[in-house]
């Protein structure tokens, strides 16, 4: 991952500790952070919205204060890391997204669409709207992957097993397209199939395998791996396995279904996003 830009999500209240070691590992790959420090504004009270010629927005000094404080504090926290960036040598950018949730999509995806692959810090899930957001723009928004849970980089620094969740469906050859920088660097690949479909015309008569050669192609060292999910939730086999495998990231397709569907009725990308213990890889 030498010389990519890598766009680094957080909020206000984003561990310090936990920033140096990220940037440390960013330095170390001579890799470019993009850091945004996101916040979400408070709401504008409805009665404050005039309709001209009829009436004039009377914006609350109450408002207008807490506006006023919460962009200082995001300043305040971009100031620190402009700092830190010149403490530790990293080559890098700070600026702040102070917005309502539902814009911060668009915001993201733009700036996004000029790195490489993007990560949220943890302080973010703290405030679900927000995440959620800031992972739609990411993922649907725009070219890049996201990776979640990789607290210090270890994992896209120096990847020792990787445990791909494969189908043969697009999106998953786009995780798998995304990640080959990382699948190069690990020493073993794990190709994880979870209730193959065992046909000519459908996933292959021996799942996986196909894209395990083309791996191969590349340098990677790679094992093929077919599941039974018993009967219990994707999401759920595909963590154990990983974890049984002693993998240390997951590479995946994302949002397989409609976002509709994955927010009532739950779902594998669901699953991933919502587990904080394994390092996850996704794309759509």
């Amino acid at each position: 991952m030498k010389n990519s830009t890598i766009l680094v999500a957080i909020g206000k209240d984003a561990s310090t500790s936990n920033l140096v070691a990220k940037l440390e590992a960013i330095r170390d790959m001579s890799a470019h952070a993009v850091i945004l420090v996101i916040g979400q504004l408070p709401v504008l009270p409805y009665y404050a919205v005039g309709v001209p010629p009829y009436g004039t927005p009377d914006l609350p000094i109450e408002w207008q204060k807490e506006v006023s404080a919460h962009k200082t504090a995001l300043n305040e926290k971009a100031e620190e890391i402009k700092t830190l960036l010149q403490e530790h040598d990293v080559s890098g950018e700070v600026s702040i997204v102070a917005s309502e949730p539902t814009f911060v999509a668009d915001i993201i995806a733009r700036r996004a669409m000029i790195c490489d692959f993007a990560l949220i810090g943890d302080d973010l899930r703290k405030d679900e709207a927000m995440f959620r957001q800031i992972t739609y723009g990411i993922l649907f928004q725009s070219p890049i992957g996201l990776l979640l849970n990789d607290h210090e980089l270890k994992a896209l620094k120096n990847p020792k097993r990787v445990f791909v969740a494969w189908t043969t469906h697009l999106h998953s050859a786009r995780a798998v397209h995304q990640a080959l920088p990382l699948l190069r660097q690990a020493d073993e690949v794990v190709i994880g199939t979870v209730d193959p479909v065992m046909t000519k015309s459908c996933e292959g008569e021996d799942p996986g395998v196909d894209v395990a050669k083309w791996l191969t192609h590349h340098g990677c060292k790679v094992v093929v791996q077919q599941f039974p999910s018993g009967g219990r939730g994707i999401g759920e086999c595909i963590q154990e396995r990983a974890k049984e495998s002693g993998a240390d990231l997951i590479v995946m397709g994302s949002y397989g279904h409609s976002r509709t569907r994955q927010a009532i009725f739950g779902g594998t990308t669901r699953t991933l996003i919502e587990q904080t213990d394994q390092a996850v890889f996704l794309v759509h």
